[in-house]
């Protein structure tokens, strides 16, 4: 059985299951839902809570009304039940009109909203039965139902396309159900616990992959080169510096230097909250290199950051005249650009070499690579840093992360590398004020981002979605543009998102590093890649639907510069006071005291909520509410290569498939 061979899955529908990466059963019944509607239980609509999402048996009063304007379209209609009533509205789905007239009595379900003194619902789904409904990611030319319909009959084949993975032994010491079985729960579940149980099943294989891989790279690594990297050196390159280093930065280049010099093949990750200044570590290790005779590489996230790393170096060479030479690496430059650029790589011309994923290609032929960086490692993924590392003879590698994660933690998801953590901010570091306020405010905002533009700074407001969607009221890119712009006319403002072309996406970003655009209304695309120290305020709208982590990222957009800074979240859930997540980010800029209370608040599971764990290995783990599995799971991958190093073993031959094919797909993905 194929995928052709589904019902309703023809050529075009084919065409965007690979487009979304599915090209198999396997892949369809291992693509799993992302989050799950609980319609099993109706309330009334006296218990619906505004701000939560709730399941309703209603009965129609009246009749529905379409209006239009201009484009968009709005079915209303109201529904009652015994304890009250409440209205609906549908944007931009017009046919819903004729199926609300059809009947009488529907099941609704969708976020309950306060609306003056009622409740409101806003785009609510219609649903024909009750259950654990599974929500897939979507899929442009594949609707969820068919989605739905077409895991179903997969699931006939499961046995047969999904082999079991995990060895006998690793599914009796956990308790965990057999994959045919976690596959059936997982998608068609007859209950929460159910969920939750197939979930924890594949979410322990998926880490089992992981780390198992993890291992395989560390156990290949073995001499690197020896530089001539003494701590003299590191004290030198401080001392030429405009600014007096911390305690914590002074620390890791010494171990770095350590490292250097060992004879060892160096895997360190530097980790440091926002602002803590890694990137000065990381040209720190990159001038050792290039005074040992040797040369470094730095690949960022973005075209934007690494230019900027790039103008950077060059402007500390210019400046203190260091007779070292940096050269830029982009997918974007012409082909003259890059064939020059690859010259001067290959001729030793260039001892600093910068760039994003162009600095993997099969052309960039290094002369005597001693050190690779990556910045923003949670950007990047296992395969990507030990592609960049197979570059040279065995260079020493260093990853850069501003992710928060405790450092027990983070010795044991970065196994196959040793651990520093940047634990100080510098001292004239101004640290960002906070407030988080409901949308009534807003206009006061834009007032206050009126008055910074005035005083000569910028401004980010981050939204949630690129265009209006028919499943979520939340703020979009494209009409918060438009409103901002009638609001503040005097204002240089540009929209950006990840669906614009690479090119648009740079040119943006270039012009607002470069002060030319005053707003930069955005996406999360902004999280990473651009440092703009003018741009002194951040505002968040729907700051409700982010994760603790993102939203501390995108704080960290600003408080770069001198100048005060400051992050407005927007809460359009109801009472901002009430909302413990964001209220953690208003008292605290630590980012390890916001990993800490982000795992406290969420606690195990959150079936119903999308996993954050920012790391683009787990899709259903998360390194924070299951760090005691991936504990456990860390151990057995070391067990199981101890007794097993080439995983020949009966019980573990199909794990051995699926870890060939992890590592084959992790390599695919990096687009060489």
């Amino acid at each position: 059985m194929e995928l052709t061979d589904l019902k309703g899955i023809g050529k075009t529908r084919l065409e965007a299951l690979h487009a979304a990466g599915i090209c198999s059963l396997r892949d369809l019944l291992y693509a799993f839902p992302v989050r799950y509607r609980d319609v099993s239980a109706p309330v009334s609509v006296a218990k619906a809570q505004p701000g939560e999402a709730a399941c309703l048996l209603l009965t129609r009063r009246g009749e529905a009304r379409l209006s239009r304007h201009g484009k968009l379209s709005r079915v209303t209609c109201t529904f009652a039940d015994e304890t009250g009533q409440l209205s609906a509205c549908w944007f931009n789905q017009p046919w819903m009109r004729e199926h609300l007239n059809a009947g009488t009595r529907f099941t609704l379900y969708g976020r309950v909203e306060a609306s003056g003194a009622g409740k409101r619902l806003t785009n609510p789904s219609l649903e024909k039965e009750l259950g654990i409904v599974p929500v897939y990611r979507a899929i442009p030319g594949v609707p969820q139902r068919l989605h739905q319909a077409a895991v179903r009959q997969a699931l006939e084949v499961a046995e047969e396309v999904c082999p079991e993975t995990l060895p006998q032994s690793l599914l009796d010491r956990y308790g965990l159900w057999p994959c045919t079985r976690a596959l059936r729960a997982a998608h068609m579940p007859d209950s929460v616990q159910e969920a939750a149980q197939a979930q924890r099943r594949f979410a322990f294989e998926e880490m089992l992959l992981y780390q198992a891989a993890v291992r395989l790279m560390r156990d290949g690594r073995g001499a690197g080169p020896r530089l001539a990297a003494s701590p003299d050196a590191a004290d030198a390159f401080w001392r030429a510096m405009p600014f007096a280093p911390t305690g914590a930065q002074r620390r890791t280049l010494m171990e770095i230097a350590q490292d250097l010099a060992s004879g060892r093949a160096m895997a360190r990750m530097v980790q440091g909250d926002v602002g803590s200044g890694k990137t000065a570590v990381a040209m720190g290790a990159m001038l050792l290199c290039a005074r040992a005779g040797w040369q470094a590489a730095l690949m960022a996230p973005t075209e934007v950051l690494a230019r900027q790393h790039y103008e950077s170096v060059t402007s500390l060479f210019e400046t203190y005249g260091i007779d070292r030479r940096a050269v830029l690496v982009t997918g974007s430059m012409t082909a003259k650009e890059k064939r020059l650029a690859y010259e001067e790589i290959a001729s030793h011309r260039a001892d600093l070499i910068i760039g994003t994923h162009a600095l993997i290609q099969e052309k960039v032929v290094y002369d005597r690579l001693a050190l690779v960086v990556t910045d923003e490692q949670h950007r990047f993924g296992v395969a990507q840093r030990e592609s960049l590392g197979n570059k040279g003879q065995a260079p020493h590698i260093m990853v850069m992360s501003a992710t928060p994660i405790p450092r027990t933690l983070a010795i044991i998801l970065y196994g196959d590398l040793d651990i520093s953590v940047i634990d100080q901010l510098p001292k004239n570091r101004l640290p960002v004020k906070n407030c988080v306020v409901d949308k009534g405010y807003r206009k006061r905002a834009w007032n206050f981002i009126n008055g910074e533009v005035k005083k000569g700074h910028q401004a980010y407001v981050i939204c949630p979605m690129v265009e209006e969607s028919e499943m979520l009221e939340a703020e979009n890119v494209l009409d918060y543009t438009k409103l901002l712009k009638e609001n503040l006319p005097g204002l240089r403002i540009e929209f950006l998102h990840g669906r614009m072309k690479p090119k648009e996406k740079n040119k943006i970003m270039e012009a607002f590093a470069a002060g030319t655009i005053d707003v930069l209304v955005s996406t999360t695309v902004v999280e990473v890649g651009v440092n703009v120290p003018n741009a002194t305020v951040m505002m968040i709208e729907n700051a409700e639907r982010f994760g603790l982590a993102q939203l501390h990222q995108l704080r960290g957009r600003v408080g770069r510069g001198k100048a005060q800074s400051y992050c407005i979240m927007v809460d359009a859930s109801g009472d901002p006071e009430k909302n413990e997540r964001l209220q953690v980010l208003n008292q605290s800029n630590d980012g390890f005291f916001i990993a800490s209370e982000d795992l406290r608040l969420r606690g195990p599971g959150d079936i119903f909520g999308l996993r954050q764990s920012g790391e683009q290995e787990f899709k259903l783990a998360d390194i924070f509410t299951d760090a005691g599995l991936l504990k456990q799971v860390s151990e057995d991958a070391d067990r199981l290569l101890s007794e097993d190093p080439e995983l020949e073993q009966e019980e573990n031959r199909e794990l051995k498939k699926r870890l060939e094919e992890y590592l084959k797909t992790s390599y695919e993905k990096l687009s060489l």
